[in-house]
């Protein structure tokens, strides 16, 4: 152990002294990634493009808006089921919840029902804003005339307060962030509120 730490430091040592290459030797790290793609859609698929669908800016906007609300429903769903706020929570349904009570069978709890009526009234305001949308509401669909938001690229220009900006990298984080702890959860076979509650210390349950 003492000799690989050693060894270690002279290999370290030794790249001080190695030669530095010149500024015109770096080459730049490429962005376009971002721009290309939605370049490429916007030529193979036209259509879609018009609509705002694909790889654009406003489809990543509403995705990021759909992964914030995930974050708060699933946080939402911790706190008040580790504070039993639900009534009898692992009772089957009962007739009380009419149809889907019977379209289920009464094979899942009050609980369960519970939650998946709430997160479903939040969907309707999505399903609104792309079929029938408000006029103080921002539209899933890219309406005529609407232009085209630009390409925001790999890294987005950091604008405090409540901004595009902040939106689309708070959006980006979000989703990132569900990619992880969904990976947690599957790779550990971990219950995703168990996963949420470790890393938020304990504080939901």
């Amino acid at each position: 152990m003492i000799r690989a730490a050693i060894l270690c430091v002279i290999l370290g040592s030794a790249t001080a002294f190695a030669p530095v290459r010149s500024a015109r030797q770096a080459k730049p790290l490429s962005m376009s990634v971002f721009d290309d793609a939605v370049s490429d859609w916007a030529k193979n698929y036209p259509a879609a493009y018009n609509l705002g669908w694909g790889p654009t800016t406003k489809a990543e906007r509403w995705n990021g808006r759909h992964a914030m609300f995930g974050w708060v429903a699933l946080i939402a769903t911790g706190y008040v089921k580790g504070h039993g706020l639900i009534p009898n929570p692992e009772e089957l349904l009962s007739n009380d919840w009419g149809t889907l009570a019977r379209t289920m069978g009464g094979s899942i709890t009050n609980e369960r029902a519970v939650i998946l009526v709430a997160h479903l009234h939040c969907l309707l305001y999505s399903v609104c804003a792309a079929v029938a949308p408000l006029a103080s509401q921002d539209k899933i669909i890219l309406q005529s005339g609407e232009e085209h938001e630009p390409a925001a690229g790999l890294l987005p220009k950091a604008v405090p307060g409540i901004t595009a900006s902040a939106e689309l990298i708070n959006g980006r984080m979000a989703m990132l962030g569900l990619v992880v702890t969904l990976s947690i959860a599957a790779i550990n076979q971990t219950p995703i509120l168990d996963v949420i509650n470790a890393g938020v210390g304990g504080l939901l349950f």
